[in-house]
């Protein structure tokens, strides 16, 4: 029973601690958003817009990847760089989502979401590069 115990305790004080990092967290992001809203818009703008577009052009975006030999082959041993149009597409969404669903991956939908969440994550970090690079000019200014 003190095992049991000592675990329920141990499980409640983890759980305590995770609730009060989340919370400091969800503190400290308001009061970033209130003091620089537009910045902030700024950023989740270009993330969106950058995650969108990574969506709509997964696939010329993989085609050019698969293009250049860096994604190998596909499940039937084919290079994928001596793939070309829908084939070469195909098999590198195919290869960027872990193999075709008949290899045991995620095929071609999870390659899509490869591309858009590495477009997402990209144009992130860099409407935030820029927004601190701003930032910052703004401050050498005096503004």
């Amino acid at each position: 029973m003190t095992f049991i115990n000592s675990f329920k305790d141990f499980f409640i004080d983890i759980a305590s601690d995770a609730a009060d990092s989340v919370g400091d967290i969800g503190r400290s992001t308001v009061g970033i958003v209130k003091k620089h809203p537009g910045k902030i818009a700024f950023v989740c703008v270009a993330t969106v817009a950058t995650g969108g577009a990574a969506t709509i052009f997964a696939g010329p975006i993989a085609a050019t990847i698969g293009g250049t030999g860096l994604l190998g082959a596909t499940a039937s041993g084919t290079s994928i760089s001596t793939l070309a149009g829908a084939a070469l597409t195909k098999a590198s969404l195919a290869a960027l989502g872990g193999g075709s669903l008949a290899a045991g991956g995620g095929g071609m939908a999870a390659g899509v979401t490869a591309v858009t969440v590495t477009g997402t994550a990209v144009g992130a970090t860099a409407s935030t590069g820029a927004a601190v690079v701003a930032s910052k000019m703004a401050r050498k200014e005096g503004n």
